[in-house]
């Protein structure tokens, strides 16, 4: 089991900047990927931004050159840069982690979420 606890959200105005924190306890020796996904009201959840254990990034295209994923393995945190913040970036920001597994002849992945974190953007 992995447990994962986000801090940093809360309100910013259009324009402004924001650092999005994660920490990962429990058995984090096996993660994999870790990253960010949001969901406002209404909307079903989507990826924001994914970081390989390797450090590969990708970002949704709503996102790129604004958003900034790292990583510190030794700390088993993944955090979130937000910078140029817009209307539309408000949302609850959910930290995931992946985690494969074998079974049998396959590689499977569990996903763990932390609680959320609420980002609000005022105008």
């Amino acid at each position: 089991q992995v447990q994962l606890v986000e801090s940093g959200g809360g309100l910013v105005q259009a324009g402004g900047s924001l650092t999005l924190s994660c920490r990962a306890s429990g058995s984090t020796g096996s993660i994999n990927a870790m990253g960010w996904y949001r969901q406002a009201p209404g909307k079903q959840r989507e990826l924001v931004a994914t970081i390989s254990s390797g450090g590969s990034t990708n970002y949704a295209d709503s996102v790129k050159g604004r958003f900034t994923i790292s990583r510190d393995n030794a700390k088993i945190s993944v955090y979130l840069q937000m910078n140029s913040l817009k209307l539309e970036d408000a949302a609850v920001y959910y930290c995931n982690a992946v985690v494969p597994y074998a079974s049998g002849r396959y590689w499977r992945e569990t996903d763990y979420w932390g609680q959320g974190t609420q980002v609000t953007v005022s105008s």
